[in-house]
């Protein structure tokens, strides 16, 4: 029987096993990998106190961090996914698609989510050839060039925000006739001299070299466009990874784990959850780690209290 079972093993999920280990609660740390999104990006500029790091050695970094306070406390189950999380009269069993079960008085869910992919030509041969999915981790790389961000919600208008700071252009592409983005931000971000909005089109194919040249898009009218840019950001929704607790703690509408931000309590008692998973507004590696703690704190002062 564990004190925690922590499912997920990005920075949420290295980050809660740390502060698992030196509080001394008997923890399982179950992931099929110890990354997150980020590990994708070739730099990462934004983890607080690394001024620049690729994706995969921060990834192996927090692996390795885990590791060094893991000691006899936290077990570290690599390569296992959760199929089924099942609340057992007091506690709760974690079970593996390989059927072994972890048991565990508390749980905390990090198990992030997958972006979804722009189904068109060239998108796969062009990610991190000038396309991607995380502007807080490569926008940087694209100062003073032209780029296009794929998503007319309040993520797409969010990232172009973020672009036009440093970015000659900003071009973003949305296939309904009104973005359904919050209106405020719409007003706001279009109001910049660099942003364009090109509404009700249909982006066909990314095009390139070895990198990233442009994108061609069919407007309303069935016409064909190329646009030229040197990045594109792809803003089109994540899939939560949440099928495995779906019948143990309530969800949103878009299947994220809805939870309380002043601790990061779901709506079962004994479940906590944080990072991309949960409905947090602002999804990024410090804010999902910073998340993980307080759940952490939160879960040690009610295993005291018992």
């Amino acid at each position: 029987m564990y004190d925690l079972i922590i499912i997920g093993g990005g920075p949420a999920g290295t980050a809660a096993g740390v502060y698992a280990s030196r509080k001394r609660l008997k923890t399982a740390v179950i992931a099929y990998e110890f990354e997150g999104q980020s590990a994708v990006s070739e730099d990462v500029q934004n983890w607080i106190g690394t001024i620049s790091i690729p994706g995969k050695e921060l990834a192996k970094d927090m692996k390795k961090h885990l590791e060094a306070y893991a000691e006899n406390v936290v077990d570290m189950v690599e390569g296992e996914k959760v199929k089924l999380l099942e609340k057992t009269g007091d506690s709760f069993t974690a079970i593996t698609e390989s059927d072994k079960k972890y048991e565990g008085k508390n749980v905390l869910i990090v198990s992030g989510a997958v972006r979804r992919k722009l189904p068109v030509k060239g998108a796969d041969e062009f990610e991190h050839k000038g396309l991607t999915y995380c502007a807080s981790c490569d926008g940087p790389l694209f100062s003073d060039q032209d780029v296009a961000v794929i998503g007319g919600g309040n993520a797409g208008f969010e990232t172009a925000a973020q672009l036009l700071a440093y970015t000659k252009s900003v071009t973003l592409l949305c296939r309904k006739p009104v973005c359904k983005a919050d209106l405020v931000t719409v007003e706001k971000v279009t109001a910049h001299p660099n942003m364009t909005v090109l509404t009700e089109v249909e982006i066909t194919e990314v095009k390139g070299d070895k990198f990233v040249t442009g994108i061609s898009y069919k407007d309303k009218q069935g016409n064909m466009h190329d646009l030229p840019v040197s990045g594109v950001f792809v803003e089109i929704g994540n899939i939560p990874s949440t099928d495995f607790a779906k019948d143990v703690v309530k969800l949103d509408e878009f299947n994220r784990i809805i939870t309380n931000p002043k601790n990061q309590q779901t709506s079962t008692p004994g479940i906590w959850a944080a990072g991309d998973v949960t409905d947090e507004l602002y999804h990024q590696n410090n804010i999902a780690a910073g998340d993980a703690v307080k759940a952490v704190e939160d879960i040690y002062q009610a295993h005291t209290a018992r």
